[in-house]
């Protein structure tokens, strides 16, 4: 069971990484007006979500893995709200697909300050996250 919570933390902390930085990949390519570096970040972008989706993947499987092992039904309240997160890290992680599919089509209607804020939603997730695992409230 530690392999998988290991393996788990691993894929978790690799998807997150991908979160963290496309994003900013968006911030770059809001402020751009190079077409040729502007291809560039959207090559980077497309590779970086394909490759964060194989990430996120196997982080979900591992994570159901375990909670199928410790039991559904008897898990607390944190982990409810964990799985709350998840699903809305999920979402984000799709709607940063639809931004790409936007910038792509030269349809991005945000400018580069709300990429910025909207860079810092994984970072708050995480921290939430962790907190739930480690500090386990509503136990």
């Amino acid at each position: 069971m530690l392999w998988i919570k290991a393996l788990h933390i691993v894929f978790v902390s690799s998807w997150f990484a991908g979160l963290f930085y496309l994003p900013r990949i968006f911030v770059n390519l809001a402020m751009e007006t190079n077409p040729v570096v502007n291809e560039r970040l959207l090559l980077m972008a497309r590779k970086l979500y394909r490759f964060m989706t194989l990430l996120m993947i196997p982080a979900l499987v591992l994570g159901l893995w375990l909670w199928l092992q410790y039991g559904i039904g008897e898990q607390s309240i944190w982990m409810y709200l964990k799985l709350v997160l998840v699903i809305l890290l999920i979402g984000y992680h799709h709607i940063c697909k639809s931004l790409l599919k936007k910038f792509e089509n030269g349809e991005n209607t945000h400018s580069h300050i709300w990429y910025r804020w909207f860079n810092e939603v994984p970072v708050l997730g995480m921290i939430a996250v962790v907190i739930l695992v480690v500090v386990k409230p509503f136990q």
